[in-house]
C-alpha cells in the first residue's frame, strides 16, 4: 500500500487533490484490518437478515387459506418467488424422499465430482502460470515438466467431466422415475383418471403433463443443480485465491460491480417462467386437438368436416407459434445484455484486477522478476476467467430457474387437481347461470354411500357434470334375483345412474346402498379391449395368475367363447398368447361377444348392460341373456329393444322431464300392448291414403 501512495504522489494530475487522497489512503492503511472485518460482519448480518425475511415470508404464504390461492391456471403468475420455493420443496420431497434414498446418494457422489473438478481447476490455473513463466524465462526443463504434469492432470480431469455428465443424466432419470411413479399412483387411484376429464375441466391435457412436463421438470432440475452448485463453489474458492494473490480490495470492488450489474440484469430480465408455462399449455392444447381428430375421425369424415378441423388446428398451432416467437424476441435483447455485461464489461474489470500485482505492490507479496510476475498474471487471469465464467453461469442459471418455475408450476397444478378431485372438490363450467342458481342447493349437498348386498337409491339426485339436474330425487331398490330394465329418452339420466353407482360421479344427496365393486360388472355398448393377449381380453381386469388362483384354465375360457359362439377366433387369431390391437382386429359383434364372455368369466352378483347387444343378432342376444340369468347374475339393462323385455321383471322408466316410474314389468302384457300400439300406429299411417282414395271415389261418382 505504501508503494501505491508513492505512485499517486508522483503523479501531476493528483497534486490538486493529493493531500486529501493521501490522507484517506493513510487512514485506510492504518485501519485496513478493522475495515475488512467490519465489512465481513456487515455481509454476514445481511445474509442472516435475508434468510430471516425469506423464512418469515414463507411462513406467511404457508398460513394463507386455500381459497385465497389463485385457481386461474391460464393467467396464473409464474415467477421465482416464495410460491416457487414452496412448490419446489414439495416436489423435492417426492423425487428425493430421504437421506437414505438412492437419489440422495447419487447427489452426494455428483457433488463430490463437482468439488474435485473445482480443485483441479485451481491447480490447473497455477500449473498454467508456471508453464508460461518457464516459457518466458527460457527454462526448458521446467517447461517440459509442466507439460508432463499438464497431460497427467488431464486424465482425472476428463474422467471427472464425463462422470459429471453421466451423473447429471442419471439424476434426471431417477427424478423422473420417482415423480412419474408418484403421479401414476395418484392418477390411477380413486377413479382420478375419469373424474379429471369428466367432472373437472382445469387440466385439459393430462397426458402431456404426465409425460412431457415431468420429463422437462426432471431434466431442468438436474441441470440446474449442476449449473448452480459448481459455479457457486467456484466463486468462493476462486475469489478466496484471488484475494490472496491481488488483495482483498480488488476482489471486493469487483464483487460490488458484479452485484450492481446483476441487479440491473435481473430488473430487465423478462418473465421467462410465465412464458414457458404458457408455451407448455399451448403445446398441450395443440396436441389435445390432434387427439380429438383421431378419436372422432369417423364422425368428422362422415360430415366432411376436415376443413373446419384444419381451421381449428391451424388456429391452435399459430397461437403457439406466435407465443414462441414472442419468447425468441424477448431473448434477443436479454442475450445482448447478458453477453455485454458478462463477457466484455466483467472481462475489462478482470483485466484491471489482474494488473494490480503488476503495477502496484500488494501487501504480503514481493514484486519479483518478470517471470514471477508473468506467472502471477497468468494464474490470476486463469482464476479470474474461471470465476467470471462461474458468475456468468450463475447469471445464466437465473433464466433456467425461471424456466424450472414454469415446469414446476405445471406439475404442481396437476398434483393439486389430483388432490382436489380425490377430495370431491370439482371445478367445471356449468350449463348456464339460470341452471346454476336454481340447482345451487342441490350442487352444494353431499349424500351417503353405504355397503350393502342390494342396490338401492334413496332420494338421490341425478346431476350431470355440468350442473344440470336430470332427476331431482331417484329412489328404487334391486335385490339379488331381480332384473331391471331401464328405458327413457336420450339425455334423461339412464347411464348417469350407472356412473353414480360405479363411484364415477359424486352423490349430491340421499343415500346409495351398493355392494363392493367386485360384485358389480359394467358392459358398455363399445367394450373396452386392453393392450395384451386374447386371453387378457376375457380376464380383464384379472391377470393370468389370478385366473389360475380361481381354478380356471384355457379350456374353461374356450368353453365360455363357445357359449357366445366365437370359439373359432382362438385359432383364427393365432392362439391365446398372440398380442394385437384388438379394437381393430375384431368386428363390432365379436367385441360385444368378448365383453359378454368376460362377464361370464367373472360371474358377478350384478351386471350393468348398456346397449351391449346392439351389434349381435337376436339369437345370440337370447343366448347371452339366458346364460347370464342361469349364472344367477342380476341384470340392470339399458335398452329399447322389445326382445329384451322377457329377461327382466322390473322396469325403471324416465319421462325426460325429471320424473320416473319404478314398477314390476309384465313382459307378456307389455309385448301385447306394444304389438297393439304398433298395429294402431300402422293403421293411423294408412288414414291419409284411405282419405285420398275416398276423395277420388267421390269425384268419380259425381262425374259418372
Amino acid at each position: 500500500m505504501t508503494h501505491v501512495i508513492s505512485t499517486l504522489a508522483a503523479s501531476s494530475s493528483w497534486r490538486s487533490v493529493g493531500p486529501y487522497v493521501l490522507q484517506w489512503i493513510k487512514a485506510y492503511t492504518r485501519y485496513r484490518v478493522t475495515i475488512r472485518r467490519s465489512l465481513f460482519i456487515i455481509f454476514l448480518l445481511r445474509g442472516i437478515l435475508s434468510v430471516y425475511q425469506a423464512m418469515h415470508t414463507f411462513k406467511k404464504e404457508q398460513t394463507k387459506p386455500v381459497a385465497a390461492k389463485s385457481l386461474d391456471h391460464k393467467n396464473k403468475k409464474v415467477d421465482v418467488d416464495m410460491a416457487f420455493i414452496r412448490q419446489i420443496q414439495r416436489l423435492l420431497r417426492i423425487v428425493m424422499p430421504g437421506l437414505r434414498s438412492k437419489e440422495f446418494g447419487m447427489l452426494v457422489i455428483h457433488s463430490g465430482f463437482l468439488v474435485f473438478r473445482t480443485i483441479l481447476s485451481v491447480y490447473i490455473a497455477s500449473l498454467d502460470g508456471r508453464i508460461v513463466s518457464a516459457l518466458v524465462q527460457g527454462k526448458v526443463k521446467d517447461f517440459v515438466l509442466g507439460i508432463v504434469w499438464w497431460m497427467t492432470v488431464a486424465l482425472p480431469a476428463t474422467y471427472t467431466n464425463s462422470m459429471l455428465t453421466y451423473m447429471q443424466s442419471k439424476l434426471a432419470i431417477q427424478f423422473r422415475t420417482r415423480l412419474t411413479t408418484h403421479i401414476h399412483e395418484k392418477y390411477l387411484s380413486d377413479m382420478t383418471f375419469y373424474t379429471l376429464g369428466n367432472l373437472d375441466d382445469r387440466i385439459k391435457n393430462a397426458d402431456q403433463c404426465i409425460t412431457v412436463d415431468t420429463m422437462k421438470f426432471s431434466n431442468s432440475l438436474s441441470e440446474l443443480y449442476s449449473n448452480l452448485a459448481k459455479p457457486i463453489l467456484d466463486v468462493f474458492i476462486y475469489n478466496y485465491q484471488l484475494s490472496r494473490n491481488v488483495g482483498f480490495e480488488g476482489v471486493f470492488i469487483a464483487s460490488l460491480i458484479i452485484r450492481l450489474s446483476s441487479v440491473v440484469m435481473r430488473k430487465y430480465t423478462p418473465s421467462f417462467g410465465k412464458m414457458v408455462a404458457e408455451e407448455q399449455r399451448l403445446e398441450g392444447e395443440f396436441r389435445f386437438r390432434h387427439s380429438r381428430i383421431i378419436e372422432n375421425s369417423e364422425e368428422i369424415a362422415l360430415f366432411e368436416g376436415q376443413d373446419i378441423e384444419k381451421t381449428v388446428l391451424d388456429k391452435s398451432y399459430y397461437a403457439l407459434i406466435r407465443h414462441v416467437n414472442r419468447i425468441f424476441r424477448a431473448r434477443v435483447p436479454h442475450g445482448m445484455l447478458e453477453d455485454f455485461v458478462i463477457k466484455y464489461f466483467w472481462g475489462a474489470c478482470g483485466l484491471v484486477l489482474c494488473s494490480v500485482p503488476v503495477f502496484f505492490k500488494v501487501e504480503g507479496m514481493e514484486m519479483g522478476s518478470v517471470g514471477s510476475r508473468t506467472e502471477g498474471f497468468v494464474t490470476n487471469r486463469r482464476l479470474l476467467v474461471s470465476s467470471s465464467d462461474a458468475v456468468g453461469r450463475i447469471m445464466y442459471a437465473y433464466k433456467e430457474v425461471t424456466e424450472l418455475a414454469g415446469y414446476t408450476s405445471r406439475v404442481i397444478d396437476l398434483l393439486d387437481v389430483f388432490d382436489d378431485v380425490k377430495a370431491g372438490r370439482y371445478q367445471k363450467r356449468l350449463v348456464s347461470s339460470v341452471s346454476t342458481q336454481s340447482n345451487a342447493k342441490t350442487l352444494e349437498g353431499r349424500g351417503q354411500v353405504k355397503d350393502s348386498q342390494d342396490i338401492e337409491f334413496v332420494d338421490v339426485p341425478i346431476v350431470s357434470p355440468n350442473g344440470d339436474v336430470l332427476v331431482p330425487k331417484l329412489s328404487f331398490h334391486v335385490k339379488p334375483g331381480m332384473h331391471l330394465l331401464i328405458v327413457g329418452p336420450n339425455g334423461c339420466g339412464k347411464s348417469s345412474l350407472f356412473r353414480i353407482l360405479g363411484g364415477l360421479w359424486p352423490v349430491y344427496g340421499g343415500t346409495v346402498n351398493k355392494p363392493s365393486p367386485r360384485d358389480i360388472f359394467y358392459i358398455p355398448q363399445r367394450p373396452y379391449l386392453s393392450l395384451g393377449t386374447l386371453r387378457d381380453q376375457i380376464l380383464y381386469p384379472d391377470t393370468v395368475e389370478e385366473m389360475h388362483e380361481r381354478g380356471v384354465s384355457d379350456k374353461d375360457l374356450l368353453d365360455i367363447l363357445h357359449i357366445v359362439q366365437i370359439g373359432h377366433i382362438v385359432d383364427r387369431e393365432g392362439g391365446w398368447d398372440v398380442e394385437k390391437e384388438w379394437t381393430i382386429a375384431l368386428s363390432g359383434g365379436d367385441k360385444q361377444r368378448i365383453a359378454m364372455a368376460r362377464l361370464f368369466y367373472h360371474s358377478p352378483r350384478y351386471a350393468i348392460l348398456d346397449e351391449c347387444t346392439s351389434a349381435v343378432s337376436m339369437d345370440i342376444e337370447k343366448i347371452m341373456y339366458t346364460h347370464a340369468t342361469a349364472l344367477g347374475i342380476s341384470l340392470l339393462t339399458v335398452s329399447h329393444r322389445p326382445s329384451l323385455w322377457q329377461y327382466h321383471n322390473y322396469i325403471l322408466q324416465y319421462d325426460g322431464q325429471g320424473g320416473y316410474v319404478f314398477t314390476k314389468l309384465d313382459a307378456e302384457k307389455r309385448l301385447k300392448l306394444q304389438e297393439e300400439k304398433t298395429s294402431i300406429e300402422t293403421k293411423l299411417l294408412e288414414i291419409p291414403k284411405l282419405e285420398a282414395r275416398l276423395q277420388e271415389l267421390r269425384e268419380i261418382q259425381q262425374n259418372a
